[in-house]
């Protein structure tokens, strides 16, 4: 098969090596795409952690496709179920999943991509945020996840006030049922405007959603007394610092969003599919630019500078 390595910062090769084969417990997926997602982008800057050249298919967690084999000892999954995966090296042609980390999709998705994991992972989130009718939700930063919670808050009858820096990404997040929005361009003036907008109390939730300092700081500030902040983020460039002082004196209930326990990951691919296929959510508009796997290369560059109507790219072989 083929699979893609990375060999350097921002340096790709495609390899030809063997197709795995599963042990008893899995699975061999034929892929038939792959998400690219944002927390790939440190590792391909190269930072001085990061080790060169990488196992192949390797930083690819997104995939979905069509089971192609099975180990001895699985059961309830057979040869042809298309699945949507968590698994570690889907930027190849084939990649092996624990057979408990794949959730058949039914046939109504059929030939519709499916990125389980960050699917999933917004549907993780937005539980943890405890989101009912009637709050006010700041959701600060519209790209794929942000616009996906932005219509998961909507649909929970709360009113969303989208904050994110592109005029595209707040025309996203008007599509998906954001009843305000506001450029991301002053501090200051940010939180002047929610304040308006919420009568001075500001908001009951607040997702932090970009994974940088000053949007953290953005968050806590829009954040009202004894409401929820939760970093949805993935702040992995460096420590943070945090005002505690202002998250002390309003008493903020602070959550992180991230899980790293299989079963709620999958539990989170189960509710995504669930919701996808009753019409729910649809997530095919955010899914702006294709890649062959050969060009995954300018995927991640595509991810890092957001050219144009950007919002999420997908890998196919």
């Amino acid at each position: 098969m083929r699979a893609a390595v990375l060999t350097g910062p921002g340096r790709i090769a495609m390899e030809e090596v063997p197709r795995p084969e599963p042990e008893p417990t899995q699975v061999r997926i034929r892929l038939e795409g792959c998400g690219v997602c944002a927390s790939n982008l440190t590792p391909w800057a190269g930072p001085d952690w990061m080790r060169f050249p990488t196992e192949p298919g390797a930083l690819g967690h997104e995939g979905w496709g069509v089971i192609d084999a099975l180990g001895d000892a699985v059961s309830g999954l057979a040869i042809g179920d298309r699945v949507a995966a968590l698994s570690y090296k889907a930027y190849a042609e084939y990649d092996l999943a624990d057979a408990d980390a794949v959730v058949r999709l039914p046939d109504s998705l059929a030939e519709q991509p499916f990125p389980g994991e960050p699917l999933g992972c917004a549907m993780n989130i937005f539980r943890r945020s405890e989101i009912v009718a009637g709050q006010t939700v700041a959701i600060v930063g519209i790209g794929f996840l942000g616009a996906i919670l932005t219509r998961l808050a909507s649909n929970a009858g709360a009113r969303v006030i989208a904050i994110s820096r592109r005029p595209f990404s707040l025309d996203v997040a008007r599509g998906m049922g954001a009843a305000e929005t506001i450029a991301m361009n002053d501090h200051n003036a940010i939180i002047g405007d929610v304040k308006e907008l919420t009568g001075g109390t500001f908001c009951d939730r607040v997702i932090e959603a970009v994974g940088k300092q000053w949007p953290l700081d953005l968050a806590g500030e829009l954040t009202r007394e004894r409401g929820r902040l939760i970093i949805a983020g993935y702040h992995q460039d460096g420590p943070r610092q945090v005002n505690m002082w202002l998250w002390n004196w309003r008493g903020l209930d602070v959550i992180n969003a991230h899980e790293r326990d299989a079963k709620i990951y999958m539990q989170g691919i189960r509710e995504a599919v669930a919701a996808v296929a009753s019409g729910r959510l649809d997530p095919r508009p955010l899914y702006t630019h294709r890649f062959p796997l050969d060009q995954l290369d300018k995927a991640l560059d595509a991810t890092r500078d957001r050219p144009g109507e950007f919002l999420k790219a997908l890998v196919v072989p």
